[in-house]
């Protein structure tokens, strides 16, 4: 295809055409085709972008555009409707809808359901942002990443939908690629699925994870904000590298079109035809109280230092073995990225936003292991970008910037060293790296607890816990609960609050409240 029709295609805009026409006065579907549920994301002061995506009941949906139609209302009973239109579900984007609302209020909630034919779809919640010089009194984010379906029920998005946050961020790994083991001992339940390897493997993927009824409640309560790590694609992939050289090209462009489909997404995050790239890096203004940094830490990156050809995972080595990590040019987000990130920061110091959230994939600040080695997937591979980032937040930023993280499984509370090879010393910002949904993690306690003893930056590391972050912002306080799941074996698993810590505006470093 080319651009202006994938735009097109992907804008799902107000239908005027006989296409269109045609479509509308065609016979709907006579089953409900809502069971993936609706979500909303991106947030703008004046509107987001709303999503849902028309399923099959028994026999395939046409090869057809489907109509579907949507409505905005201040009132859950849609008796205040504000707005509403019209789309097209095309098979071209498998039946998906992403419209993008414009022209509402700034700071308000609302309420919107799609129908289609006789069926309506459940309600979800969205909110506008504040307007751009509005200081407003809070914020509450949830922070979550890595949901392997097997290794464990999605509990952790049933509390997050009671805890009403303003704003989801999704730091990657909505799905996993693989199969379900053949030794299913101490799985949560497994699927019949095949490894993913094309279009349709990736949307079946897609699907099962939405069936599931508690993470379908946390799309429905609030916008989320959506990037991506590896196994939206193949576990460890970097850049245009993955496993094989043969076919990965084709592997990542169908991996890159499900996660559009999937996700609410508007047309500006398409950046090439054919889905060879998304652009999902962009910022997210929360009046002047945070500007979110949103990153891609996949798509532009380098490969892996040291890494062996065709090898299934990145691996660690010891720093002395692989002369590549000590490359200066080697990029975790890409040269372009990094710039953006840049000036995006030193836009924060002119606006006086009183918070800058860099939102990204893993750790950012360095573990020294007692073995001496060091992974290279995350930023500890690439500790010349690493620095590039923390002058830029020390010199734009300094004592206003959070990182979130996600992808190790593990939770980690970090005070973020400007030197990475002196971590005792200056700090330039506070850290919070959050465990897994579900997905397991790996290592052991005192494995972890060596790690800390190495790392006087490192404030908290645990790695028994599922669940996610919750943090509440004001001008002058961020606070963060750490929420861990009693059992993630379990549909009904009760959550603790594991730790919180609070970051006072102007002093990086976080601090643990008993």
């Amino acid at each position: 295809m080319d651009r202006r029709r994938f735009l097109a295609l992907a804008a799902h805009a107000s239908v005027a055409s006989t296409l269109a026409r045609s479509a509308f006065g065609a016979a709907p579907l006579r089953h409900d085709p809502f069971g993936l549920g609706v979500a909303s994301g991106d947030p703008a002061p004046d509107g987001f972008v709303l999503w849902t995506r028309l399923l099959a009941s028994g026999d395939p949906l046409p090869v057809a555009p489907l109509p579907v139609r949507w409505e905005v209302a201040e009132d859950a009973a849609f008796r205040r409707i504000v707005q509403r239109g019209s789309s097209l579900a095309r098979p071209e984007l498998a039946h998906s809808v992403h419209v993008e609302v414009t022209g509402l209020a700034p700071g308000r909630w609302y309420h919107y359901r799609f129908t289609h034919g006789p069926a309506a779809s459940r309600v979800g919640r969205a909110c506008t942002a504040p307007a751009l010089n509005e200081l407003p009194a809070r914020l509450r984010l949830a922070f979550a990443s890595c949901q392997r379906w097997e290794h464990g029920h999605y509990a952790a998005w049933g509390h997050v939908a009671n805890d009403a946050p303003d704003l989801v961020l999704f730091l990657g790994d909505y799905i996993y690629e693989y199969a379900t083991p053949s030794d299913a001992t101490g799985l949560a339940r497994t699927h019949a699925l095949r490894h993913a390897r094309n279009l349709d493997d990736f949307r079946d993927r897609y699907a099962l994870h939405k069936s599931d009824r508690q993470l379908q409640a946390a799309h429905e309560a609030c916008p989320w904000a959506v990037t991506w790590d590896d196994h939206e694609v193949q576990n460890d992939y970097a850049g245009n590298t993955g496993r094989d050289d043969d076919g990965f090209f084709a592997l990542r462009s169908a991996g890159f079109q499900a996660f559009y489909e999937h996700m609410p997404l508007g047309a500006a995050r398409l950046a090439a035809p054919g889905f060879a790239s998304l652009q999902l890096h962009r910022r997210l203004a929360w009046g002047r109280l945070a500007q979110l940094h949103l990153l891609d830490g996949r798509q532009y990156r380098d490969r892996q230092a040291c890494r062996r050809a065709q090898a299934s995972g990145a691996g660690a080595v010891r720093r002395d073995d692989c002369e590549e990590l000590a490359e200066t040019t080697r990029s975790f987000l890409g040269s372009a990225q990094e710039r953006w990130l840049d000036d995006g920061l030193a836009e924060d110091a002119r606006q006086s936003s009183h918070w800058s959230v860099i939102a990204q994939q893993t750790l950012l600040s360095p573990r020294h292991y007692p073995s001496g080695v060091q992974s290279t997937d995350t930023w500890d591979g690439y500790p010349a970008a690493r620095a590039r980032l923390t002058r830029s937040m020390a010199r734009h930023v300094p004592g206003s910037a959070v990182v979130l993280g996600g992808d190790i499984h593990q939770n980690y509370v970090c005070r973020v060293p400007e030197d990475a090879l002196r971590p005792d010393g200056k700090a330039v910002a506070s850290e919070f790296c959050g465990t897994s949904i579900s997905s397991r993690s790996g290592t052991t306690q005192t494995k972890l607890d060596a790690i800390v003893r190495h790392n006087p930056h490192v404030m908290l590391a645990r790695c028994e816990e599922r669940g996610y972050g919750l943090a509440d912002i004001t001008p002058q306080l961020w606070t963060t609960r750490l929420q861990a799941l009693d059992d993630p074996l379990r549909a009904d698993s009760g959550v603790r609050t594991l730790a919180r810590f609070v970051v006072e505006r102007g002093r990086p470093g976080p601090v643990r409240e008993t």
